[in-house]
């Protein structure tokens, strides 16, 4: 199978929807006209989630999941051991953001993948509207799952849910371990936390416990799972929860 691309600049798209904005200071406003104009650029983008939501996982029954992180946190290994796992009946496809590139979207692809690359430009997240391209390249009728790979960034995803029915946010032990109380507002927006390349984090000095306790005081409620994505340690848990999520959504 070949990579579909998608090469869009949010700064466009949101210029087109919402006239000149001040987008260079989107998230830093100064005054109550501002604030109220990137609430409604949120709400927009959260309304556009929704619809993607309805599309995927409500009217065609096709798993779907978020993976964020920072780059190198191991979300493409992630996801290319759950396809490694999944049933030979299954059809995945999988959307990868990046800032410019195909690398991920090729290593996928390369597991049979159907594959959507959306290269964002200068813009640190996917956002509803690009999301909702790139799901119109895919035949949902064949699909089982879908997977949703963010662009690499611990911030700016926070406020732009994409529609998935759960949203994996990937730390490794190499970020350190402060790295979770580094960045609260994106834990407790997501539903699930990974703790990856748990086999080195003696050799990095992070640990592990206090990583979890502090995910436990963030995100009371979030699960937490370490893993191994190179070798596979730790994937079936985290593959078998996922599975879980998805029988429990209500449909």
């Amino acid at each position: 199978m070949h990579a579909h691309r998608l090469d869009r600049s949010m700064h466009r798209l949101m210029t087109d929807l919402f006239g000149p904005l001040s987008l260079h200071r989107f998230g830093h406003s100064h005054d109550e006209d501002e604030t109220t104009d990137e609430d409604d650029v949120l709400e927009q983008f959260r309304k556009q989630a929704k619809a993607v939501h309805e599309e995927v996982v409500h009217d065609h029954d096709v798993s779907c999941v978020e993976f964020l992180g920072s780059t190198g946190s191991g979300k493409t290994s992630l996801v290319e051991r759950l396809v490694e796992r999944a049933p030979p009946e299954e059809t995945i496809g999988a959307i990868v953001g990046d800032v410019a590139g195909d690398d991920d979207a090729r290593r996928l692809e390369a597991h049979g993948v159907e594959v959507v690359n959306v290269n964002t430009g200068k813009e640190c997240h996917l956002d509803g509207s690009l999301v909702a391209d790139a799901v119109a390249e895919f035949d949902l009728a064949s699909l089982d799952r879908l997977y949703v790979e963010n662009v690499g960034n611990m911030v700016c995803p926070a406020d732009f849910p994409l529609g998935a029915q759960a949203r994996v946010l990937v730390v490794s032990t190499t970020e350190g371990d402060d790295v979770v109380r580094k960045h609260p507002l994106l834990f407790q927006a997501c539903d699930v936390a990974v703790v990856n390349k748990a086999d080195i984090a003696d050799a990095v000095g992070a640990d592990i416990d206090q990583m979890r306790d502090d995910v436990a005081e963030i995100a009371p409620e979030m699960p937490v799972f370490e893993t191994n994505a190179r070798d596979g340690g730790g994937i079936d848990a985290l593959a078998a929860h996922l599975t879980e999520r998805q029988h429990a959504h209500p449909h």
